[in-house]
């Protein structure tokens, strides 16, 4: 499948020299869209886990997080070395002492190849972003921002909590520091069209970014979104829909920025659709044959 974008597996071999791993971890801080700051309950897809259903819980040190992080995923790994992903909310809503030692002890890690925090363009404060720009300079860092979607509308219904310019700004001073930029877009949110969320992939490929995650919308139960999709107010992608989208999207993509994601995964416990997401094996066999077979169209066109 990497023919036809620059996957992120291909960019860690040459950054690293050998396959990386994320380790998924919940630095303890919750969100302003949560905590009643700019709104209450997140996102309307956003689980009470937020957004880090898989990741290793808080424990005694981000030490010992990162070995039973290493623990639970050992079966699947042989060489390599690792990621430390703080994936649970907003991993730079928190005072800067806080963020420093959290994030300063990561990296001290012998094996901790780099850092990832995922957060919001609105929780960068300057000398948060000062910050991961000393650390960038110790190890590698990736801080990955929440878009989803570059509609307005579809922004305000999903209750993002901020605006585009807001998120320019991010990107723009995280660049300036030298850090590593991942946008994160969902595809299937309420009342979207394909060319509306063509336009998002749009949007985050000129926003200045390195990388981008592509990610299917999941309706969780206990979430907003889900009575939405019980009361009929949207339909989910199906899965030849989603396939042909991440074709035409990676279309879109200047060659220089990395694919982090063409799909996800979502708790089986939670998730009330869509349900064929749930076989993963399925949804990545057929995305790589509608790329193989855009490989050879493009090919006898070539010819």
């Amino acid at each position: 499948m990497s023919d036809r974008y620059y996957s992120f597996n291909d960019y860690a071999k040459r950054r690293f020299g050998c396959k990386v791993y994320k380790l998924a971890l919940d630095g303890g801080m919750t969100c302003p869209n949560r905590d009643g700051t700019i709104g209450y309950g997140g996102c309307i897809f956003c689980s009470a886990g937020g957004s880090g259903d898989f990741a290793e819980p808080v424990c005694d040190s981000v030490e010992k997080q990162i070995e039973n992080a290493k623990k639970r995923v050992s079966l699947k790994i042989k060489n390599g070395k690792f990621i430390a992903y703080f994936q649970s909310y907003t991993n730079t809503y928190a005072p800067l002492p806080y963020l420093r030692n959290l994030f300063s002890s990561a990296i001290a890690c012998s094996d901790i190849a780099a850092l990832s925090v995922a957060t919001r363009p609105d929780c960068l404060p300057e000398e948060t972003v000062a910050l991961l720009g000393e650390l960038n300079a110790v190890k590698p860092v990736f801080v990955e921002l929440g878009l989803q979607t570059s509609d307005e509308n579809t922004a305000r219904l999903i209750r993002r909590g901020y605006e585009l310019p807001v998120f320019d700004d991010a990107v723009r001073r995280l660049k300036a520091a030298g850090i590593n930029v991942v946008v994160h877009v969902i595809f299937g949110l309420p009342g979207e069209s394909r060319e509306v969320m063509l336009n998002t992939v749009r949007y985050a490929a000129r926003s200045g970014a390195d990388g981008i995650k592509l990610q299917l919308l999941h309706v969780l139960n206990g979430t907003p979104l889900a009575e939405m999709y019980r009361n009929g107010k949207f339909r989910c992608l199906e899965k030849d829909e989603y396939v042909r989208l991440l074709g035409d999207a990676v279309n879109l993509l200047p060659k220089n920025v990395v694919v982090h994601r063409l799909t996800g995964d979502a708790p089986k416990k939670l998730l009330l659709a869509p349900l064929w997401s749930a076989d993963k094996k399925s949804v990545l066999g057929a995305i790589e044959r509608s790329f193989r077979e855009r490989n050879v169209a493009q090919g006898s066109l070539l010819r």
